[in-house]
């Protein structure tokens, strides 16, 4: 979740100009996004909470990245991201975690995801936009990665890559933590990046 108000005013301010870009009312984004209209007049107005789930909604319909909503602009050429440095935006209900690190800029964006999985602790995620391609790198522990239905074990040092445009869940297994490194290629056009 968004938790100080300056990230609040930061996204607010990047999903009114994505929205705008996009030539969208607030009724038509809530629409597509499946996001109630009051919820996004109350985030553009840097009064709301989104949860991860809300900005990936938004972030998919407004054709941009999760960062693009969060990040204001560029700092410099190289940036090093702490993974301590960033709030989780989402957690468990089981102490797991998932922290956007950051995203590369260019006409195919890639997010870059740091998650961490206890055992039986899982994220269900919607269909993204078509193009989206995900990739899961599992650097210790073992996880049940569930695409459109089906359960792939994928264990440390093992990765998988599926197509994001379907329903896909992170499930921790095992009787470990489960820590992995997630990239989510977006796909090109002239709304990719902010």
């Amino acid at each position: 979740m968004v938790e100080t108000g300056a990230a609040l005013r930061t996204v607010a301010h990047n999903v009114r100009t994505a929205r705008t870009r996009a030539g969208l009312s607030l009724e038509e984004l809530g629409r597509r996004a499946q996001v109630s209209k009051g919820a996004l007049v109350a985030l553009e107005k840097a009064q709301g909470n989104p949860n991860l789930a809300t900005l990936v909604r938004l972030a998919d319909t407004l054709g941009v990245s999760v960062s693009a909503l969060m990040q204001g602009p560029p700092e410099g050429r190289v940036r090093v991201v702490a993974a301590d440095a960033v709030a989780p935006l989402w957690t468990g209900e089981h102490g797991g975690e998932a922290r956007l690190m950051l995203t590369t800029s260019g006409p195919a964006p890639v997010e870059v995801w740091r998650w961490r999985l206890e055992p039986d602790e899982e994220y269900p995620s919607h269909p993204h936009q078509a193009g989206v391609v995900e990739t899961v790198s599992v650097t210790s522990g073992r996880m049940t990665l569930v695409v459109d239905g089906t359960e792939h074990t994928v264990e440390a040092g093992q990765t998988a890559t599926f197509d994001g445009d379907t329903p896909h869940t992170y499930r921790g297994s095992g009787t470990g933590t489960c820590h992995l490194i997630m990239t989510v290629h977006l796909p090109p056009g002239p709304t990719g990046t902010t």
